[in-house]
């Protein structure tokens, strides 16, 4: 049997193959794909931003699936939920060796041995495809009954980037005063994560208007145009927050002049967050001094721990009938279209956009 898969064959260079579907090895599972989400992180791997990667790559580590198959020896996910074919589930798309210091010792992912593509014309795990082969001890996580896919994959791997910043970073306090750059899937997460905290005020920057007013419908108190200079944005935040600044500054933009402008508007004994520059390679002029005087924290985080991939999707299934989480997928291409979804994506048009097999 064959499916279609969205390769990556080298940097801005994306073609639609015709892919093998493999039975699923003892411990694995196979899975239709129902959605597969498009990140931000997908436009930096296409123009080699991110770096060279181990071309050729199905792209996509976003996805909701069907069960399909189930290999030998599984009889539950990863949290020890009993699944079955026909269950619908989400997947920590990192192989993890769990054999070095990084898995055992600390913990903490990614380790020094994670594989984060396969080849394409191998059995792979790539979500913009028809379907995804899990490998062994690769974390999967049955969805709870009633979860809408949508509201699953609207946030993608943004939600449990967040969490896994507030794990690293500390978490959002009740009454705390938090500042949001960039109004994608990350910056999203950071204002429901920040809502149901209770911060009692939440800025959000972007150009986007649709994404703003995506963030106003998940929390946020306030937003503030990237038109503005950046000094005049500072002014507002300022006034509506106070002398003493914001507590928490999430980067979320993805942008390298996101960084010197959050160390600026960073209040005192503040913390400042680094999400979304893990595609941007480069640098930025800070002033050291603003550090001290501030007394600030700056801490960053990438790559998900599989408890927070299934954290996000507990907590996407418990809100999602409380905030608009569903209806934060903006655009739906087919396997063949995801040069589309990319070029939508990187300019802001789409709040969020997915791959759906199912177009034709």
């Amino acid at each position: 049997m064959y499916g279609k898969a969205a390769v990556l064959v080298e940097k801005n260079r994306l073609e639609t193959w015709d892919v093998q579907v493999h039975a699923p090895e003892p411990g694995g599972v196979l899975v239709r794909t129902i959605l597969g989400g498009v990140c931000g992180s997908d436009v930096h791997i296409l123009t080699g931003e991110a770096g060279e990667m181990p071309f050729p790559i199905i792209l996509g580590h976003e996805g909701v699936g069907e069960i399909t198959q189930l290999g030998a020896g599984v009889f539950n996910d990863y949290a020890g939920t009993p699944v079955k074919a026909g269950d619908l589930v989400i997947w920590s798309p990192i192989a993890l060796c769990h054999r070095c210091y990084s898995c055992t010792v600390l913990e903490q992912t990614p380790c020094e041995n994670s594989q984060y593509f396969e080849d394409a014309a191998k059995p792979n795990w790539g979500s913009y495809s028809d379907y995804a082969w899990l490998p062994n001890n690769m974390p999967f996580y049955r969805l709870p009954d009633g979860a809408q896919p949508e509201a699953v994959a609207a946030l993608g791997c943004a939600l449990p980037t967040v969490l896994r910043g507030f794990d690293r970073c500390g978490p959002v306090r009740f009454g705390d005063s938090v500042v949001v750059q960039g109004a994608g899937p990350v910056g999203l997460s950071a204002v429901l994560v920040a809502a149901q905290a209770g911060a009692r005020e939440i800025i959000v920057i972007d150009g986007a208007q649709a994404r703003l007013e995506a963030a106003i419908t998940l929390g946020a108190t306030s937003t503030v145009s990237l038109s503005l200079a950046a000094d005049e944005r500072k002014r507002m935040i300022y006034d509506l927050i106070g002398k003493q600044g914001p507590d928490i500054v999430i980067e979320a933009a993805g942008a390298l002049p996101a960084f010197p402008e959050g160390v600026d508007i960073s209040g005192i004994h503040s913390r400042y967050i680094i999400l979304g520059l893990w595609g941007a390679i480069g640098t930025q002029p800070i002033s050291p001094r603003d550090l001290t005087l501030k007394n600030l924290t700056i801490g960053g985080a990438s790559f998900p721990a599989p408890k927070n991939y299934y954290q996000g999707m507990q907590f996407a299934a418990r809100v999602q009938n409380q905030v608009p989480l569903a209806g934060l997928v903006s655009h739906r291409f087919s396997i063949s279209q995801a040069a589309e979804a990319l070029t939508v994506t990187k300019n802001g048009v789409a709040t969020k956009a997915v791959i759906d097999p199912t177009i034709r």
